[in-house]
């Protein structure tokens, strides 16, 4: 592109008499609303959490034709007043990413290939490669003493999770014998 001087001059005038005009009196709120308006007229608003940290701000989502097209805080969320941190901000990029993935992918032992598969299938191998490790790493007694453990298994925990949920799945892995916990909020 070529910029001459008299094609500056004639672009710094053109804003400078806008500028002006803007001060005469002009209220331009409308005019940004509506502007903003067009990117999510028609889009359906869904509130979202933000999966980033430990605060959980809540985003709005606006969604059109199932494809989310803005994502913006939500003011009416006390803790963040509607901002957002960087990584937050960035939600869009991230929810529209080509390397997002959404369906699980697994690698069999020595492959280099990766497959998809369903989710079905993946839970159930979890469980299976769970009990698996359970019934090969249980120590039920040590030195006489019944201890019920297992160590081969850790869980970390996420800090998405409310002080309920966290209890819950705690109280889980402690049935399962589990004692390697940590939680990912403290790291």
């Amino acid at each position: 592109m070529d910029f001459t001087r008299r094609g500056f001059m004639k672009v710094t005038g053109l804003g400078a008499a806008s500028l002006a005009v803007s001060q005469l009196g002009f209220d331009l709120t409308p005019v940004r609303a509506y502007a903003s308006g067009l990117k999510t007229q028609g889009a359906r608003e869904v509130i979202s959490i933000c999966p980033f940290c430990s605060v959980c701000c809540h985003y709005i989502a606006h969604v059109r034709d199932g494809k989310v097209v803005s994502t913006e805080g939500d003011p009416g969320y006390p803790v963040s007043e509607g901002a957002l941190c960087a990584k937050g901000a960035a939600m869009l990029a991230m929810i529209n990413s080509d390397h997002r993935l959404v369906k699980p992918l697994y690698r069999a032992p020595y492959s280099d290939q990766w497959e998809e598969k369903s989710w079905e299938w993946t839970l159930d191998r979890l469980a299976q490669k769970m009990k698996e490790t359970r019934d090969k790493d249980f120590k039920r007694y040590s030195n006489g003493n019944e201890v019920n453990r297992i160590e081969s298994i850790f869980h970390l925990g996420s800090s998405q999770m409310d002080n309920e949920e966290c209890a819950l799945v705690h109280q889980a892995m402690r049935a399962l014998g589990v004692v390697y916990m940590d939680h990912q909020a403290r790291i």
